[in-house]
């Protein structure tokens, strides 16, 4: 299977964060802390998030606004990455190429698989993408106890069938039932 997985291990997604500094560092965390695709991530400017607890972002992908609170996690990695002398109007991920400019899909890829391998990790959470973020966000919700049906209405599911497999929970529920039944 090639499909990117959630990262499962709170471990392995703090081992990653440490590998990563900077906007890199940055993005890691809003991403995984959001629910929200990569391609309305890269679009958000400092000006969005500098001393703000929420936002409101257009999705790219069903063009419908989509309004989140900042957590701890998202607000402290803003103060403590985002450079007082930043304007409001640079992107938050901004490409170190050209004009203020955001990195690219491909360029979040590469820091993302860059920091697993430099972590150690990469051969332990499986295929690793962009998606990976909003399916760890998901993941991790769930297993704290978010029920099933916010989180599809999250993610826009129309099923909530669609949310347990897009968030790597219904492989899971099988490989328990498999490792609990001991006759």
């Amino acid at each position: 299977m090639n499909e990117v997985q959630p990262i499962r291990n709170i471990k392995h997604i703090n081992a990653i964060k440490k590998a990563l500094h900077g906007r890199d560092q940055l993005l890691f965390i809003f991403g995984i802390n959001s629910g929200l695709r990569i391609s309305d991530i890269l679009k958000i400017k400092v000006g969005d998030v500098r001393d703000k607890d929420s936002i409101v972002v257009q999705e790219t992908k069903t063009s419908k606004p989509k309004r989140f609170v900042f957590n701890h996690s998202i607000k402290n990695a803003v103060s403590e990455i985002v450079p007082a002398t930043a304007d409001d109007d640079e992107y938050l991920f901004k490409s170190r190429k050209g004009d203020n400019k955001p990195i690219s899909r491909i360029a979040a890829w590469r820091i993302l698989n860059d920091a697993a391998d430099r972590a150690g990790v990469a051969d332990k959470i499986g295929a690793l993408g962009t998606h990976s973020l909003r399916k760890s966000f998901g993941y991790h919700a769930y297993k704290n106890g978010t029920d099933i049906t916010l989180l599809q209405s999250i993610f826009n599911h129309s099923s909530q069938k669609d949310t347990l497999r897009y968030i790597g929970i219904n492989q899971d529920m099988i490989d328990e039932v498999y490792v609990n039944i001991n006759l």
